[in-house]
């Protein structure tokens, strides 16, 4: 038997999360459910279900560096790493927090999440030069190039990137046994948006 969605296909579609841009890149391709006639790529609901899933699963058991500079994202960050105990940057990354040991900013993370491969270029650029793993969102006609796991899905909405860091947090805590149910996550959807 298929493994169900984590919420209903009705909430995901309702947050926009399954929206690419216009065109695909090849290596994004395989996350691709369809082609609108006006070129905008549509993903697969599971593909994206199936990467959050795993992405909680590897958050919950290593320290991860979730930073973005993008504004959109930036609550919905701070409520993540609060609710998560993960560690989050939220605005301008600061040059060195990856490659300058004498910075105060220095970390030394396991991974890092990047929202957006094309505007949180600075981090990417830092992770590759450190050899520390990315894990990012990817829109359809992003060059995933140096990405070592990918969430598919729409990085530009604030309610697509609400539902894919809303349920990371709920999975996370499901997998470090925080939480042992759904029901058991008491913050709402749209109170994580907010």
């Amino acid at each position: 038997m298929a493994e169900e969605l984590l919420v209903p296909a009705k909430t995901y579609l309702s947050t926009g999360v399954q929206f690419g841009r216009r065109g695909k890149t090849k290596k994004m391709e395989r996350f691709i459910y369809k082609v609108k006639p006006n070129g905008i790529a549509v993903f697969n609901l599971k593909k994206i279900d199936e990467r959050i899933r795993l992405v909680a699963k590897f958050m919950a058991k290593h320290d991860v560096y979730v930073t973005s500079r993008k504004k959109i994202v930036l609550n919905i960050l701070k409520k993540f790493g609060k609710i998560t105990g993960i560690k989050v940057h939220a605005g301008r990354f600061l040059p060195g927090t990856f490659t300058n040991p004498n910075s105060e900013n220095y970390y030394e993370p396991d991974a890092v999440f990047i929202v957006d491969p094309r505007v949180d270029q600075q981090a990417m650029k830092e992770a590759i030069l450190s050899n520390i793993p990315i894990i990012a969102i990817c829109d359809s006609n992003t060059d995933p190039a140096y990405v070592d796991i990918i969430i598919p899905g729409n990085n530009r909405g604030k309610k697509a990137l609400g539902i894919i860091f809303w349920l990371l947090a709920r999975e996370i805590l499901k997998e470090r046994g925080e939480i042992k149910s759904d029901d058991e996550f008491k913050i709402s959807f749209e109170e994580f948006i907010s």
